[in-house]
């Protein structure tokens, strides 16, 4: 019974968020609290609430002041250099925008924590991605499939978890899957290829919204240059900027060729300070804005590798590290209280929508696991396995993993799942090495899974409807997993 309800919750949340029937706020809160009541279980819901919250308070602050870290680095410009070089490659080429996207999502993701990923990435690309009219939804799948990837590194978190829940060596886990993982974000670059081919057929002929289009290819350059002019020190979109319709991120492009000027809203003259366009929510930050901080670049570029070295080496818990660094950055750069106000005002939008969103998923979570139903859930996949499977336990890990760690938490999965899978193996000869490492190939997949907190992060910069983002990356996502698992089998390492 807990199994079908379980599934039947995960369902019932994915279809109302992908159909817009609710929002991923609401739909984690009422869908839970509803399964629960049906389970017969609302009596205890209060507590399995109280207990998610509790297991996702640090996360939810780790956010939290995150996203008021990078949001002030972003503010004095720390990420512009990075942002010139990124878009002096792009050259307001669609294809090269988004292979732009992977391959700084990739660098990124080396740090081993996704919320930062994607709040670097997005506040470097976004204001590329509307100024030329690009699909968000491509942004954000590009970006989540990459760090997905990523994501499997010894201090990204799976790796670590595998190895300690099989006692195993995370180094002999992680090195011999190199090769496979390698595959898999070529496989990523190769995507964003086919991707920024597709968006620069849909867009046309490249030109500033409001112009008329180019007639000839020196035309062509000459827009271009405007462009990445228009776009370069723009380092993210002010989290106060009006958010976009859903409809804006799979629309046609604003900058489409065009005979007439009126087919797309005005633009701001020649673009590099001049703010945002009101129509189409697009707002970047000025390469003269005052909240820059050009005699202090190497102090919060010490601060930012200091920080991120902390956090890897784990000399202190990330939600402390990443407090202790916003309080310091917002001294050092904003001595004066009035500032320190409307810079922590600035990012409060976001900081609200990504903690209430975590907050939530607390119930979803809590309430999966109080009453039974991961368990069960799990145990049921586990028992399905048909008794000829034994010996190829690896592969069938690697497939398991894909759906597990979506529905799953990754500690759910690893602590509570794996170890059967193990299990079973060994009674096969199939070495928990194998096991551990096709574990690793539904990471692709887990970066979008509603029950990630970083992905809320990830929509909620790119003012991307969950839904959206989630029809739109699952595909690829998956593919990408068992092209892994693909590569790990043909060289032998799975």
């Amino acid at each position: 019974m807990l199994t079908f309800l379980g599934f039947a919750m995960i369902a019932t949340f994915l279809v109302l968020i992908m159909m817009k029937k609710m929002s991923p706020i609401a739909a984690l809160v009422l869908i839970p609290a509803l399964f629960c009541v049906f389970a017969g279980k609302g009596a205890h819901l209060g507590d399995y609430v109280i207990e998610g919250v509790g297991k996702l308070a640090p996360t939810a602050a780790m956010l939290m002041f995150a996203i008021v870290y990078f949001g002030l680095m972003i503010d004095v410009g720390l990420f512009d250099p990075i942002v010139r070089g990124i878009l002096r490659f792009c050259k307001a080429d669609p294809m090269r925008v988004v292979v732009g996207t992977a391959v700084l999502a990739a660098i990124v993701s080396l740090d081993g924590d996704g919320s930062t990923t994607f709040m670097i990435t997005v506040s470097a690309m976004y204001p590329l991605y509307k100024r030329l009219g690009l699909s968000l939804v491509v942004m954000t799948g590009v970006a989540a499939t990459a760090n997905g990837v990523m994501n499997t590194l010894p201090w990204g978190g799976p790796t670590a978890r595998a190895a300690t829940a099989l006692k195993l060596d995370a180094a002999d886990i992680f090195v011999p899957m190199i090769p496979a993982l390698a595959v898999g974000l070529l496989f990523v670059f190769a995507l964003a290829y086919v991707l920024g081919l597709r968006e620069r057929r849909r867009v046309g002929a490249l030109s500033l919204p409001g112009q008329k289009a180019p007639e000839d290819v020196d035309d062509v350059e000459d827009v271009r240059e405007d462009l990445v002019g228009a776009a370069t020190g723009s380092a993210a979109q002010t989290v106060s900027a009006k958010p976009v319709v859903s409809g804006a991120a799979t629309g046609p492009a604003p900058a489409a060729a065009s005979a007439s000027p009126s087919a797309s809203p005005p633009a701001s003259p020649s673009g590099a300070g001049s703010g945002s366009d009101p129509e189409d929510g697009f707002q970047g930050l000025d390469p003269d804005r005052p909240t820059l901080r050009p005699r202090l670049y190497w102090f919060n570029a010490g601060l930012t590798v200091a920080l991120l070295t902390a956090m890897i080496m784990e000399w202190l818990p990330i939600p402390v590290l990443f407090l202790l660094g916003a309080a310091l950055a917002l001294t050092v750069n904003f001595p004066h209280m009035p500032d320190q106000k409307a810079r922590i005002a600035a990012h409060a939008d976001n900081v609200l929508n990504v903690a209430g969103m975590v907050f939530a998923a607390a119930v979803f979570t809590g309430v999966l696991t109080g009453t039974g139903m991961v368990k069960d859930m799990a145990d049921w996949l586990v028992g399905a396995i048909p008794e000829g499977m034994g010996p190829h336990m690896a592969l069938v890990t690697g497939l398991l993993s894909l759906p597990l760690t979506y529905f799953m938490s990754n500690d759910g999965f690893y602590f509570g799942v794996l170890p059967v899978l193990a299990e079973a193996g060994a009674a096969h000869g199939v070495s928990p090495l194998e096991i551990a490492r096709a574990s690793l190939v539904g990471q692709a997949l887990h970066m979008s899974s509603p029950l990630v907190p970083a992905v809320y992060v990830l929509v909620g910069m790119a003012k991307v409807e969950f839904g959206d983002h989630t029809r739109f990356t699952v595909k690829w996502a998956a593919l990408t997993s068992l092209v892994v698992l693909a590569a790990g089998m043909l060289f032998g390492i799975i």
